[in-house]
């Protein structure tokens, strides 16, 4: 079985209902008004206003140089061409190039009728007027999106505390159990779910930024520090002592945040954690330096992850059972 989008139901109707309106105004050729909705319906409000603008711009442009031409030199194939020579660099230029197959329907109606009359152009202009209009109608219905972009925020935040636990209990035990194919699931998960959101400020005409899109790039840019991590913690030497604190925070970190803690906290007990361990007995071993240092580059890493999420300004607060839901620092 096929499934049939809202964007396809859309199109149908708004085809139909252009071709009917054009029928009723009695316009010659008027199933091009369906064309002309066809190509207007876009997958956002944003990109439709655009389309019909550039393209109802741009079949003007196509019927004055069609007048002209073809009034002037004559009705001919070759004059066709001749129009297309000027008109498409022309949009170009103005950044309107969308509109090139619509005024290019406009422009062969003109060369089918062998007379250019205020009355043809007229039938033109309301034509274009009826297909762009009926498509802005249409798209002015866009399903939300609220669902979908939570369902990214919580499936991200649950790869992020596997990838963390898997961290946790190498850096415990030296543990390889852990597969690793959350990494690869949230770097689509992140692809996807960026796409979804800045689709939705598309669909909003007053909303120049989206919280979502932004807590997605700041999830982004901290999975590009947990892939730094990654391999620095698997060539730590040797399990230390200072090991089993790193882990315990991590998994505190992974674990227990909820909407009401801030990353301010984590970075309070990284720093603690820090000052703890230069009071420490220094490394009696080469295997023993070298672990501490490449913790100490680790903290340095989760203090950067906490700082991104401490300059992130947040999601707005969920009602009901979605407060129950865990998010992570």
């Amino acid at each position: 079985m096929f499934k049939i989008g809202y964007r396809t139901i859309k199109t149908a109707l708004g085809a139909t209902l252009a071709i009917i309106i054009a029928q009723m105004l009695n316009l010659e050729y008027f199933s091009a008004a369906g064309i002309i909705a066809i190509l207007c319906i876009q997958v956002t409000k944003k990109k439709s206003v655009y389309a019909s603008w550039h393209r109802f711009l741009a079949c003007l442009i196509a019927m004055a140089y069609a007048s002209l031409l073809f009034q002037f030199i004559a009705f001919h194939p070759l004059i066709i061409g001749l129009i297309l020579l000027i008109f498409i660099p022309t949009t170009v230029a103005l950044k309107i190039n969308e509109g090139i197959v619509t005024s290019s329907v406009i422009i062969m109606h003109l060369y089918g009728s062998g007379n250019i009359t205020f009355s043809l152009l007229i039938n033109e202009t309301i034509l274009i007027a009826v297909g762009v209009g009926v498509a802005l109608v249409m798209n002015l219905y866009m399903p939300s999106v609220d669902d979908k972009l939570l369902a990214y925020q919580e499936n991200i935040e649950t790869n992020f505390s596997a990838i963390l636990m898997g961290i946790v209990r190498y850096l415990r035990d030296n543990d390889h159990t852990w597969d690793g194919k959350e990494i690869t699931e949230t770097a689509n998960l992140l692809n996807q779910a960026k796409s979804l959101a800045f689709r939705d400020v598309e669909n909003h005409f007053l909303r120049e930024e989206d919280l979502y899109y932004h807590y997605f790039k700041m999830r982004e840019k901290q999975f590009e520090i947990i892939e730094r991590i990654l391999p620095l913690v698997t060539n730590i030497p040797l399990v230390v002592k200072q090991s089993g604190i790193v882990a315990d925070f991590i998994e505190d970190l992974a674990e227990n945040v909820h909407p009401q803690n801030t990353a301010i906290l984590y970075l309070k007990k990284l720093e603690e954690m820090e000052i703890h361990f230069r009071g420490m007995a220094l490394p009696q071993t080469r295997e023993e330096f070298e672990s501490r240092a490449a913790l100490l580059q680790l903290m340095k890493e989760m203090e950067r992850y906490l700082l991104l999420k401490h300059s992130f300004k947040g999601l707005p607060k969920l009602t009901g059972n979605r407060m129950k839901k865990r998010h992570l620092a």
